[in-house]
């Protein structure tokens, strides 16, 4: 399945919360769910259905690749893989998520969104304990040190990322340093460190049938 180029605040609108998508605008009266909180299409505004089981499952699962912007191959896979994990699927799954790199430079306020920080990833922008890393799925152990690259400290889309990482705030399982561009992992994530209101339990169900 191809990845989706098309207005993203749509999402936030299908999922019926805000994803925080698109950057800083999310965090303004410019926001697309803020003004329009309803379905997308002709009759959004106006169809209200009652979802089933498999219904709530899938736009749950539907959610949270979208939050993460991972294709439905590679989420089944992260999903297998937490499976496979001691502990809680559905935490693990989360975690693997929370430790793609593209995901840890948006968190540390690097970039203003996922796509963003996939994207400066690949074209390499980034070093991972003092080496350069391309791949955005790679996933960060605690004790890493996330940095900007030398060349890339004065690009103005990081720095203007940086300003606005005030009001996002940095979980607190990550450490940023502003002055030297770089961040630290502290610790592996838990279950309390995801603040939007994610039941990942509906998404164990329903890979599990």
């Amino acid at each position: 399945m191809a990845r989706y180029t098309g207005p993203v605040c749509r999402l936030c609108r299908r999922e019926d919360m805000k994803l925080f998508l698109k950057g800083d605008r999310c965090y303004t009266d410019k926001c697309g769910f803020e003004r329009r909180a309803y379905a997308p299409g002709q009759h959004g505004a106006a169809r209200k259905r009652k979802a089933s089981n498999y219904g709530e499952q899938l736009r749950e699962k539907q959610k949270v690749k979208r939050i993460y912007g991972v294709a439905e191959r590679q989420f089944r896979g992260y999903y297998y893989k937490a499976s496979r994990l001691k502990g809680v699927t559905g935490e693990n799954l989360l975690v693997l998520l929370e430790r793609r790199l593209d995901n840890i430079v948006y968190r540390l306020g690097f970039t203003a969104d996922h796509a963003q920080g996939r994207q400066l990833v690949r074209h390499g922008h980034f070093t991972v304990n003092g080496k350069r890393v391309n791949i955005p799925s790679y996933l960060v152990r605690a004790g890493d040190v996330v940095a900007v690259s030398e060349k890339s400290k004065k690009l103005k889309t990081i720095e203007e990322s940086l300003t606005g990482v005030d009001r996002r705030g940095v979980p607190q399982w990550l450490e940023l340093d502003k002055e030297k561009f770089t961040g630290r992992i502290k610790a592996m994530p838990s279950r309390e460190d995801f603040t939007l209101p994610i039941r990942e339990q509906l998404i164990v169900e329903l890979y599990s049938k």
